[in-house]
């Protein structure tokens, strides 16, 4: 497997925060990408308010009077969690922690999807399940999602990573759809 820059993840995670915002606004919503603000700083979107100073999840959408927070995410699978025996997927902890802060300050919900879009599995999946890794848009509330953490990695990601079995997911929609 090709080792991927940082400028190509970015332009896969941009391309699928589109897809994304695009299904969404099929389902009726009005997208406000907060990302968008923040393109040419180098630095992603921030919540301000005079305690704190959090990362903001991607978008905010609405439908009605519904209102939330999506942080969409894009990963090629599922990752096998040897230990468990099942499919797990994952973000960035810090990034996590501040939207779990956020959920305590706003009045929205927030919610975390994730597109998956090859089913081989990530690159140590056991070979009896390669092309069995779920595809397509998955997600879940961050007030459920923090229930349920499956556990956390010190050595993935700049700072840690927080992770999820599948069955914790909401299957949004089959890739074809997406």
């Amino acid at each position: 497997m090709a080792h991927v820059t940082f400028g190509e993840k970015l332009v896969i995670g941009k391309v699928g925060e589109g897809r994304i915002a695009q299904w969404l606004m099929g389902k009726g919503y009005t997208v406000l990408p907060v990302y968008e603000q923040a393109l040419h700083s180098g630095k992603g979107p921030v919540v301000f308010s005079s305690e704190q100073h959090l990362i903001a999840p991607d978008m905010i959408v609405y439908r009605g009077e519904t209102v939330k927070w999506v942080e969409a995410k894009t990963k090629a699978s599922f990752t096998w969690h040897r230990r468990s025996g099942t499919w797990c997927t994952g973000i960035d902890l810090r990034h996590y922690e501040d939207y779990v802060q956020l959920l305590g300050s706003s009045p929205w919900a927030i919610w975390i999807l994730f597109l998956h879009t090859d089913s081989l599995g990530a690159k140590d999946t056991p070979r009896e399940l390669i092309g069995k890794s779920p595809v397509g848009l998955f997600g879940n509330d961050l007030a459920v999602l923090s229930r349920h953490e499956h556990h956390r990695h010190k050595g993935w990601g700049s700072g840690g990573m927080v992770y999820w079995k599948y069955c914790v997911l909401r299957q949004l929609a089959d890739l074809d759809h997406i």
